[in-house]
């Protein structure tokens, strides 16, 4: 299992201790691969990119319309966190639904 985020992220902090045998990737110095992230995005086509985030809000209009995938390699904190790999399964984000799944609650 990996666990793809950022080390500064709370909710990251959060899936990291609930699953301690996880592998962490930090977005920042790990990008996602090519592969994964178009999995990602086929996955989750609407809710991806955080728009709450400071980042999100911090780009222009014509920055905002780029394609998910050109906006995710330019600005890797733009991605919802963490997005959890299981086998060939992905999960994102650290809500009831997600941590029911992986830890049976």
């Amino acid at each position: 299992m990996k666990i793809h985020g950022l080390k500064t992220c709370d909710t990251c902090r959060m899936a990291r201790k609930a699953l301690p045998e996880a592998t962490f990737v930090d977005l920042r110095d790990t990008p996602l691969s090519d592969e994964l992230l178009d999995r990602a995005i086929a996955a989750f086509p609407d809710t991806l990119v955080n728009r709450r985030s400071t980042t999100w809000r911090g780009l222009d209009a014509a920055e905002r319309d780029r394609p998910v995938r050109e906006l995710l390699r330019a600005h890797p904190t733009l991605m919802k966190r963490p997005l959890i790999e299981e086998g060939t399964t992905l999960h994102l984000g650290w809500d009831a639904g997600v941590r029911s799944a992986l830890l049976g609650d």
